[in-house]
């Protein structure tokens, strides 16, 4: 099946990334960087295919050479916490070719990126079969952030535009400066570039498949755009899939499980619906045909409490026991007290209700299960907070240490805690890009949501019982009323409703 796949982030040091370790981990390369002393090696790593840097023309082509380009890019930013590279990773398609993906990554790397002054590093991955046993190739992307200038210099990432008084004149900003908004010299971050590359790449895709006749078609946008009642997934990445084969479970893991099962609820109740619908359906057309060909006019004013009342009535009258006749007696009581409760006085009636009913408990449930949804994120975020205040001061006792030698005991000594606490420092960055949420206010919501999903949960148990309750109630009725008619009917095949 046809997959859609776009993600794309950013390599910055502020999450403790290094763009070298990253462009040597997508190449499957060994590369020195000058900017940490380290010499990332991942010439052991599979699945790579091939890789190769992409220019534009005002280019140096020195910059074709990748541990001189990324080198170059640390070099350039002095921040400590600078954002380096724009990070893509595509999923390609096994219903075409390996040489037919390559060339259309290609194609779309040169048009959408190249074309636009960007400087796209590209590499191919075709790794192992993953426990489903489904292929994953796919690309991915890296990209400087900071623009070339014509003459083959770096360029500046933003510029100042003077914050203006009612005179044209700059206003002071109170600390011997001026006021200014920081603009950027690319629309290579925007919102809508990011759209048009997501929409560019399904285009060409969809495009490739029509060429070949293959039937299959991807959608660049999201299950909510589209109308799909149905919550995504989140993008695991190599290092939580090798763990998950291990048996090591993960956060991401744990809660792409429970999307799974959430979305797998959803369809049920949605095929139950269709199903129901459907069967509603087909009866209405049926009984229209009953109508069309019934010989007199007053048995189509005959509404269900008079048909089945007579129904009864016929019964009783042939009963050969009293338990038949109570049993008997029972049935038209519930049957007519239903109908009454909900002002029903026709099947059209009944079947709307019946669709009403299973319609409330399917929002109950998308209800429900939208509050453990935003639990689970809450928990997972109360989990990476604790996980960075455990870290931090080995982090800060870090950032003391003087001298190479020393440096490099320390992080090697304490390289499991390190992890961890960088590990918790980008997750967070990925999941709450303004900051660290605080602490008590996450516990609190998270107090209100286990409140409102018991409650919730109560309100769908009883919705699901009711519902099922009435379409039981409702097929007897069907049934009773189609034997109540059975001289108009009795050449209609009821087997099937």
């Amino acid at each position: 099946m046809a997959l859609y796949h776009f993600n794309v982030g950013q390599v910055s040091r502020g999450k403790g990334q290094s763009v070298v370790a990253c462009a040597a981990y997508r190449s499957g390369e060994k590369l020195h960087d000058s900017y940490y002393g380290e010499n990332p090696d991942y010439e052991r790593k599979g699945g790579v295919i091939r890789s190769e840097i992409l220019l534009p023309d005002h280019a140096p082509r020195r910059l074709a050479d990748r541990e001189t380009l990324w080198n170059e890019v640390e070099k350039i930013e002095r921040h400590p916490k600078a954002q380096l590279a724009y990070s893509f990773d595509v999923a390609l398609q096994n219903e075409l070719s390996p040489e037919e993906n390559y060339a259309l990554a290609r194609e779309f790397v040169l048009e959408n990126f190249v074309a636009k002054g960007m400087i796209a590093d590209l590499a191919f991955h075709d790794p192992d079969r993953g426990e489903n046993g489904i292929q994953n190739p796919h690309f991915h992307v890296l990209c400087p952030i900071r623009p070339l200038n014509a003459d083959g210099s770096w360029g500046n990432k933003q510029r100042r535009e003077w914050v203006l008084d009612e005179n044209g004149e700059r206003v002071p900003d109170g600390h011997g400066d001026f006021k200014f908004n920081a603009v950027p010299t690319t629309d290579w971050g925007s919102a809508e570039t990011l759209l048009e590359w997501r929409k560019n790449w399904s285009d060409l895709v969809n495009k490739k498949f029509e060429e070949k006749k293959i039937s299959e078609r991807i959608d660049h946008r999201s299950y909510e755009a589209r109308g799909i009642d149905l919550i995504p997934t989140i993008h695991e990445g190599p290092t939580v899939r090798s763990m998950e084969k291990k048996g090591i479970r993960t956060d991401k893991g744990s809660w792409n499980r429970l999307i799974r099962k959430i979305n797998s609820l959803l369809q049920s109740v949605k095929d139950v619906i269709s199903k129901t619908a459907a069967a509603l359906q087909e009866y209405d057309r049926l009984r229209q045909e009953e109508r069309e060909n019934e010989k007199e006019a007053s048995q189509e004013k005959k509404t269900l409490y008079t048909v089945l009342s007579s129904y009864y009535d016929e019964r009783n009258a042939g009963a050969y026991s009293e338990k038949a006749k109570i049993n008997n007696l029972k049935n038209r009581a519930k049957a007519i007290a239903f109908l009454q409760e909900n002002n029903l006085c026709s099947i059209d009636d009944l079947s709307k209700k019946v669709n009403a009913m299973y319609a409330e408990a399917s929002e109950a449930c998308r209800k429900t299960k939208t509050c453990e949804a935003e639990a689970a994120q809450i928990r997972k975020t109360l989990d990476l907070i604790n996980k960075l205040e455990q870290g931090k001061p080995i982090h800060d006792q870090l950032s003391k240490i003087k001298g190479k030698k020393a440096l490099d005991e320390f992080r090697e000594a304490r390289r499991s805690e390190l992890s961890l606490y960088y590990m918790a420092t980008r997750e967070l960055q990925e999941i709450h890009p303004g900051g660290v949420p605080d602490k008590k206010t996450l516990l609190t919501r998270l107090e209100t949501l286990e409140r409102e999903h018991r409650s919730l949960f109560a309100t769908y148990q009883k919705l699901k019982e009711e519902a099922a309750t009435a379409y039981s109630l409702k097929k007897a009725i069907e049934a009773d009323y189609r034997r109540a008619m059975g001289e108009q009917v009795k050449t209609k095949d009821w087997r099937n409703l």
